[in-house]
C-alpha cells in the first residue's frame, strides 16, 4: 500500500529544477506529485512519478543526491472538511504527519494527497478501518 517517492537534494542554483525534470522527460518519466523546500542554500524536491526506479537510477548517474521514501497516497473528500476529517483520525491515533502535499490530478470527487507519516503501517490499518481510500502504487503510477 506504500508509494515510493523520489527525494532529490538541490542546490539553490538557477536551472537546478529544470535540469532535473527535463532528464526525467528525457527518459519517459511523468511527474504526477512534487513538492520542494528550501532553505537559503538548497532544497528537498519531492516527486512521485510513474517510474520511481528508473528515476531513481537516471537521476544518480545524473549527479544528483537522491533517495527513495515510502509514502502513503490516500483520496479525500474534495469538499470543506475533507482533509480534516483524515487528518483527525490520524491525530486520534497519535500519528504525526512529517509533511504532506497534493496531487495534480483527481479521482472523480476526490482530491488526492501525499502523506508521509510517523507509524506508517499502523497508519494504513487506522486509515482503511475509517474508510479512507488508499491508493495502490500501480494506480498512482498510472495517474
Amino acid at each position: 500500500m506504500f508509494v515510493k517517492q523520489i527525494s532529490v537534494f538541490l542546490e539553490n542554483k538557477s536551472g537546478r529544477l529544470a535540469e532535473v525534470t527535463g532528464i526525467l522527460g528525457k527518459h519517459d518519466i511523468d511527474i504526477s506529485a512534487l513538492s520542494i523546500a528550501d532553505t537559503t542554500d538548497f532544497g528537498i524536491l519531492r516527486l512521485i512519478v510513474n517510474k520511481p526506479d528508473l528515476a531513481l537510477q537516471v537521476l544518480k548517474e545524473s549527479g544528483f543526491t537522491v533517495s527513495a521514501t515510502d509514502v502513503i497516497a490516500i483520496a479525500v473528500e474534495d469538499k470543506p472538511g475533507g482533509l480534516a476529517k483524515v487528518l483527525e483520525i490520524l491525530y486520534k491515533k497519535d500519528i504525526g504527519i512529517e509533511y504532506m502535499y497534493a496531487f495534480v490530478g483527481k479521482l472523480s470527487d476526490q482530491a488526492l494527497v501525499i502523506l508521509k507519516v510517523e507509524k506508517a503501517d499502523e497508519a494504513i490499518e487506522v486509515l482503511k478501518e475509517n474508510n479512507v481510500k488508499i491508493l495502490p502504487a500501480e494506480e498512482v503510477y498510472a495517474l
